[in-house]
């Protein structure tokens, strides 16, 4: 009992030793070996490893994937003409020297963050106060986050880091000004909508004015052909009644002064005061009708 005893204590002992001098590397992560507190080696690739059991050597793992950095808070930025915006970025980074990085970060990754936070914005400040509001707005905001990778490339290798991106998410009026440019901004509108209505107005009355002659010409253009041919009209039946009175003019002596009493005798409240003997009752005494014609 006491042999199979020893021999378990000394398998759990054998066990506890293989565990405390294996351990695996994920490919996600880099495995820094201590030796007494100092760095004996660095692991990158990915499986099972061998070290010395605790306390003789220990291992610290660190992550090798890209990280992501959001600013924290949202500080007022002065652009060139002396604007002042609010810039929210981010910044992708990884580890890439991790012996450099524990050196200056330890092995916390907040520790990384807190010292390149401060880094990323004075860099961003250089930039955007080279620049327009306008430039930050549409043109120049790449070359803006190109430059800011640029400048922190020395600070990066110091902290044992790559800054792999710098991002700007948004571009906005800080709270003190917004007021007034959306004033600005309507009034500026206000003033174009004028221009256009006024411009629109112009335009109307031009082509009224247009339309008004047009009319005016159409008009009399209509009431010279009308009378053109009103006049040829009663040429027309001038001479047919000159024709048809010319072959008889006794009766047609006689059609007028019926026409003369019909315009005369229209109304029969019309009253005339003649001699019954006038010459314009002649045809009603009978001597102005006509004689019959003679038949054959």
């Amino acid at each position: 009992m006491n042999r199979f005893g020893i021999i378990l204590g000394g398998v759990v002992l054998a066990i506890i030793i293989a565990a405390s001098t294996l351990f695996v590397v994920d490919q996600r992560q880099f495995a820094v070996v201590y030796a007494l507190g100092e760095i004996k080696a660095v692991i990158s690739e990915p499986g099972l490893k061998v070290k010395l059991p605790a306390p003789f050597q220990n291992v610290v793992f660190l992550d090798r994937r890209i990280q992501t950095l959001d600013s924290t808070e949202s500080r007022p930025i002065f652009t060139a003409e002396k604007k002042s915006l609010v810039i929210d970025w981010l910044v992708k980074w990884r580890i890439v020297e991790p012996k450099q990085f524990i050196r200056n970060n330890g092995v916390d990754m907040r520790n990384a963050e807190n010292r390149l936070s401060p880094i990323v914005q004075a860099a961003l400040n250089e930039e955007v106060t080279k620049r327009t509001v306008a430039n930050m707005l549409s043109s120049e905001r790449e070359k803006v986050m190109q430059a800011v990778v640029k400048r922190l490339a020395d600070d990066a290798k110091s902290f044992g880091i790559e800054v792999v991106d710098v991002r700007i998410k948004r571009v906005d009026f800080s709270a003190n000004i917004t007021d007034s440019v959306y004033r600005r901004m309507e009034s500026e509108r206000k003033r174009a909508a004028n221009e256009l209505r006024s411009t629109g107005g112009a335009e109307g009355e031009k082509i009224r004015a247009d339309a008004d002659r047009q009319r005016e010409i159409i008009v009399a253009e209509a009431y010279r052909d009308a009378q053109k041919i009103k006049g040829d009209g009663d040429a027309k039946a001038s001479a047919i009644y000159a024709e048809a009175f010319g072959k008889d003019p006794q009766f047609a002596q006689f059609y007028r002064s019926l026409e003369a009493y019909r315009s005369t005798f229209r109304s029969k409240s019309d009253v005339m005061v003649l001699d019954p003997s006038s010459e314009f009752f002649k045809a009603m005494r009978g001597s102005g009708t006509p004689a019959a014609p003679a038949r054959k």
